[in-house]
């Protein structure tokens, strides 16, 4: 018996007689021709052909393998563009197939063999069976598993195919196969040298795929009947997407890819992935021995391109963080600490969350204050107001810990004007006590418009400890600190018209009103001053791009303190202007004086000493009918009673006695609107006319049949939108009133009444305009 035979017996556990008699007979007529061709027989193992035929697996027919000419296979051997040398030519005889064989293993023995292995990672699906010298003879069993009753056959792809996901061989010997057979290493490493070179000739997928089918075409040529074997692609492996395969003989010739019979085709790309990860672990085949190794994960390039998406999200992050750092810098200068940048970088709804809550009280009482010239005196059983001189006294008497002030300018001696004069005993008095504060354990701080013509009265409290500070708004919004506010213990306050001047005493008509012993209102008051002192403390002229939050409102017309003025019930907040200057959440002072305007219902009282709906302190001109046009629209449209009442001085602008004509105009028939104008002046005896910038009515205020504004400023353009001022809202309507009390509004609306009514207020006429502002001293 020929040794193929004794062979194929060693095999018969794998086919039945039918079968062994069968392809005993082919080879015998091969035998045959190969003698009569002078060529050496060849071993060949039925295995397609009887394993196959059980599995019921579909082949194609010869004839249509047959279609490939001669040529073609030449053209497919000169690509490989290897030498006769080491291989043995598969002979085709009758159109009679031949068994496919397996490449042998050969370890890569140098880093060339390694990087060589890796260029042909895209061309695993290009069948092996032509290039190889080895028969299904050499090839080494492999025992196959219980769960694989059914495994599909596919042609060995291009890598390592003895190391598996899940299969390990163990050779007996480098290159010992089967049948103990040894195949030298020439021949070895040609069929392998000849396979590399067949699919490194593959520049793409699609040559790859065009070698492929010449390659089974060739195949078809030589073996007649061998059909194409159907292709499966291996199971993804979950967390990393990779592929791993293995090959074995299960003693029926059907090559394994996966344990699952139902795995689909693997991509080219996918082997790419696991071969490079396996090129240096090849082995040779162990006929016997197989073991379960852990499965081999290749690197996916999701994790690369997480960490790209990452740093590109990251990148534009850092670049705003020291883009705005710089500008910082550039605006700020160079912080000196850790705790002087965190100071500069403060956010309000950063430090909102670990400020500290104040409790406030908001039983409280409030007292409208009024200054009333020497020599103007109202009708016996006139109503009165407290004196402010008094009110600034008693402030300072109580004050326990601070006293903080804004103020225009500071001249409470007649040193100002190089002269004595009487009068100023008022300013002086409270000047001293000003000078006690400090000595007995009184901080006082006072923010100053900046800068000051005349400093005496601040250098000397500066002398006894105080601080000031100036504010120069000029160089930052264009206009002035003209805000009169006080603060003391952040329990009382004062605001009102009068500034911090001895003939806002005794020889200017002022209006104003003190708050005692209510914290809630003063802790509002001070963070309006904080933000005037933490101006002063900039040198650069710049306001900070945001406002800290121990300066934000703890007031607003949207959200009202709730407290008790004297016992009845109040809905108040302050407002202030200019905008830039409103910390979060404060109520513009424009925006509170249209917003009382536009919610009275019977009238609306105005006491102001300039009126004019223009630009007052600016080139050029502008006309701004801002206010201007809430008053027409609330007498003309709404019925409301609108009274004006304005100041004749030395200093009063001729333009708006014009365009309160043009008010006053309004109530003649047919409009029939209810608005009227008087003109109030302070008559002054030829001594007072010589004290400069004095015998006027200075108050600005406003009351309604509903609600109380008390302010700072003039009624004009840059008083709202240039200049720093202070407005105050007392809303007390549908309030209890109990016996012996009273609203603030209806006291201040008595005291409007007293002054419209008095002999000192006169209907405009045409010559106000001239005589008011064309006044000179005499």
């Amino acid at each position: 018996m020929e040794p193929e035979d004794v062979h194929f017996r060693s095999t018969e556990h794998l086919i039945d007689e039918e079968d062994n008699e069968k392809a005993t007979s082919e080879r015998k007529e091969d035998g045959e021709e190969s003698r009569k061709a002078g060529r050496p027989p060849l071993s060949r193992i039925p295995t397609f052909q009887s394993s196959l035929s059980r599995k019921r697996v579909t082949f194609q027919s010869a004839e249509s393998s047959q279609k490939t000419d001669g040529s073609s296979q030449q053209g497919q051997k000169d690509k490989a563009g290897s030498t006769e040398a080491g291989r043995v030519k598969m002979a085709v005889s009758g159109g009679k197939e031949k068994a496919l064989p397996i490449p042998s293993a050969r370890l890569p023995t140098s880093l060339a063999d390694v990087l060589f292995q890796g260029d042909i990672l895209d061309h695993t699906s290009t069948p092996l069976s032509p290039k190889i010298d080895q028969s299904f003879d050499q090839m080494p069993e492999i025992t196959k598993d219980s769960d694989q009753a059914d495994i599909s056959l596919q042609r060995p792809p291009l890598r390592n195919i003895y190391e598996t996901n899940d299969l390990v061989v163990e050779p007996n010997s480098e290159f010992e196969t089967a049948s103990g057979e040894t195949v030298s290493e020439d021949e070895q490493m040609s069929a392998q040298d000849a396979v590399v070179e067949d699919l490194s000739s593959c520049s793409s997928d699609d040559q790859c795929e065009s070698s492929d089918q010449a390659n089974e075409d060739t195949l078809k040529e030589e073996k007649g009947n061998v059909s194409q074997s159907q292709q499966t692609e291996e199971d993804r492996v979950t967390e990393n997407n990779m592929k791993q395969c293995f090959v074995a003989d299960n003693n029926d010739g059907s090559t394994l890819c996966g344990q699952d019979e139902t795995a689909k085709i693997q991509k080219p790309s996918d082997n790419k992935k696991c071969f490079k990860e396996t090129r240096q672990g090849i082995k040779t085949a162990d006929t016997t021995h197989t073991k379960h190794t852990p499965a081999k994960t290749c690197t996916p390039s999701k994790q690369i391109r997480g960490r790209s998406f990452s740093l590109l999200c990251l990148l534009p992050s850092i670049l705003l963080l020291f883009g705005g750092f710089a500008l910082h810098i550039w605006q700020y200068g160079v912080p000196k600490s850790m705790s002087h940048l965190m100071s500069q970088l403060e956010l309000h709804w950063l430090e909102s969350f670990w400020m500290p809550q104040e409790t406030c009280i908001s039983d409280c009482r409030l007292t409208l204050v009024e200054s009333v010239p020497e020599g103007l005196s109202f009708p016996s059983g006139s109503p009165y107001l407290p004196s402010i001189s008094d009110t600034w006294t008693n402030l300072l008497n109580i004050a326990n810990s601070s006293v903080h002030i804004g103020a225009f300018y500071f001249t409470l001696r007649d040193s100002d004007m190089g002269l004595t004069e009487p009068s100023s005993v008022l300013g002086k008095k409270v000047f001293n006590h000003l000078k006690q504060l400090e000595p007995k354990g009184v901080k006082l701080k006072i923010a100053v418009n900046a800068p000051q013509p005349y400093i005496a009265d601040t250098d000397e409290l500066l002398a006894t400890g105080a601080e000031v500070r100036g504010v120069d708004l000029q160089s930052i919004t264009g206009g002035i600190l003209h805000t009169k506010l006080w603060v003391v213990d952040k329990k009382h306050m004062y605001l009102g018209s009068a500034n911090m001047d001895w003939r806002s005493l005794t020889q200017v008509k002022e209006v104003g009103v003190a708050v005692e012993d209510c914290s809630c209102l003063a802790q509002d008051a001070s963070r309006i001053f904080d933000v005037y002192w933490d101006i002063g403390a900039q040198k650069n002229g710049s306001l900070p791009p945001f406002w800290p939050g121990r300066f934000s409102a703890l007031s607003s017309s949207k959200y009202p303190l709730a407290v008790t003025f004297n016992g009845v019930p109040a809905r108040v907040y302050l407002s202030s202007s200019p905008p830039p200057l409103s910390s979060h959440g404060r109520s513009d002072d424009l925006s509170s004086i249209l917003s009382v305007i536009a919610d009275a219902e019977r009238f609306v009282y105005v006491s102001v000493m300039d009126y004019l709906p223009m630009s007052q302190f600016m080139e050029p001109v502008r006309f701004w009918p801002v206010i201007d046009l809430a008053l027409r629209e609330a007498a003309c449209t709404r019925g409301v009673e609108v009274k004006l009442l304005v100041s004749c001085w030395s200093h009063s602008p001729g333009a708006m006695f014009v365009f309160l004509q043009s008010l006053s105009v309004l109530s003649k028939p047919p409009l029939s609107c209810n608005i009227h104008t008087k003109v109030f002046e302070v008559p002054s005896t030829r001594e007072q006319q010589r004290i400069p910038f004095a015998r006027v009515n200075h108050a600005k205020y406003m009351v309604t049949d509903r609600v109380v504004y008390i302010g700072t400023s003039n009624w004009s353009e840059n008083y709202f939108t240039q200049t720093a001022g202070v407005g105050l809202v007392v809303n007390q309507t549908g309030s209890a009133v109990g016996k012996g009390q009273q609203t603030v509004q209806s006291q201040l609306q008595t005291i409007f009444q007293r002054d419209w009514h008095s002999a000192f207020a006169q209907p405009l006429s045409d010559v106000h305009a001239e005589h008011c502002s064309g006044k000179t001293l005499t």
